[in-house]
């Protein structure tokens, strides 16, 4: 039994399908079968039923892969030991990014990041939260940049801040003439929601106390279906209703369209933001200067807010 068999084991399971799994590996399919077919003779057991489409894991084989998962991220160890010797920050980081967090967030700190860790090359991929939580588990992510809780057991959550919800109202609105908004005073029928999928939505449905699975405002003809806050927003400018913003996105807004900005009155819904990270997981020097220069990065007047000071939601 090799590490290499185990990495071939792993990666059949994440993608569950051979070809791909090879390319991921970088070697040609009949070398990663016959890899795995080795360590199957080895051991005296089937570990993936090939019959199936797409290939699974036998039950024998989900006990083994669970054991095999541990045993190379152990091993991977090692390189984390000599590189934490030679006291440089090198590599690959990859980060998962919530797509109501990657626009507002990435451009704050990405830029001193690089220029502070020159040898890192950092892979950033906007995700949902479900897809995020899933390569954290696989090792195809080091860490994630998203809401919580999770309570996943696997899944490690860092607290780095917490952002406010405020309403987007079109001027017409009658809510318009209000300086600030209380959630009792949103109404389902008029509010402009993300698809099904994004965490964002959730969030909204949960200020607003509803679960509703239309996306569209009523007494519209308009039925837009969309995965982006920043359509969200220039539909409520164009058309009618509101629509729910996260803080970050708010503070870069420009003055003029500031003025459909409400807040909402006090204690204000909040969401927290936090990065994730497989609970075994590796590259933990990376980890903790990336998590370092986001915090320098966020606004001050996010940064000193607590979480017990207002209501979190999630």
């Amino acid at each position: 039994m090799t590490l290499v068999q185990l990495e071939y084991l792993l990666a059949v399971d994440t993608y569950r399908h051979f070809a791909t799994a090879a390319e991921h590996c970088f070697v040609t399919q009949p070398t990663l079968s016959m890899q795995l077919q080795k360590l199957e003779e080895e051991l005296g057991t089937q570990l993936l039923d090939r019959s199936r489409v797409p290939v699974r894991p036998t039950e024998t084989g989900k006990e083994i892969i669970a054991q095999a998962r541990i045993v190379v991220t152990e091993a991977k160890k090692i390189h984390e030991i000599v590189q934490e010797q030679k006291k440089e920050l090198a590599g690959e980081l990859r980060i998962g990014v919530i797509p109501t967090l990657a626009p507002y967030l990435i451009p704050l700190f990405i830029t001193s990041f690089m220029e502070k860790y020159p040898q890192v090359r950092v892979v950033v991929q906007e995700l949902l939260t479900e897809q995020i939580t899933e390569r954290l588990i696989h090792d195809q992510l080091d860490a994630g940049l998203l809401v919580t809780p999770l309570e996943h057991k696997c899944i490690k959550e860092i607290p780095l801040f917490y952002e406010a919800f405020y309403t987007y109202i079109n001027p017409k609105h009658p809510l318009a003439r209000y300086k600030t908004i209380s959630p009792a005073q949103l109404d389902m029928d008029e509010l402009w929601l993300l698809d099904e999928g994004h965490c964002f939505r959730s969030q909204v449905l949960h200020i607003c106390n509803q679960n509703v699975k239309n996306t569209v405002a009523q007494g519209s003809s308009l039925d837009y279906k969309s995965g982006s806050l920043e359509t969200l927003r220039r539909i409520v400018e164009t058309q009618h209703g509101l629509t729910l913003l996260p803080e970050l996105l708010v503070l870069e807004m420009p003055e003029d369209k500031r003025r459909l900005v409400h807040p909402f009155e006090e204690p204000q819904p909040l969401r927290e933001v936090s990065l994730a990270v497989h609970r075994s997981f590796l590259k933990k020097k990376l980890v903790e200067a990336l998590q370092q220069e986001i915090i320098a990065a966020v606004p001050e007047s996010i940064k000193q807010r607590r979480k017990e000071q207002v209501m979190a939601i999630h």
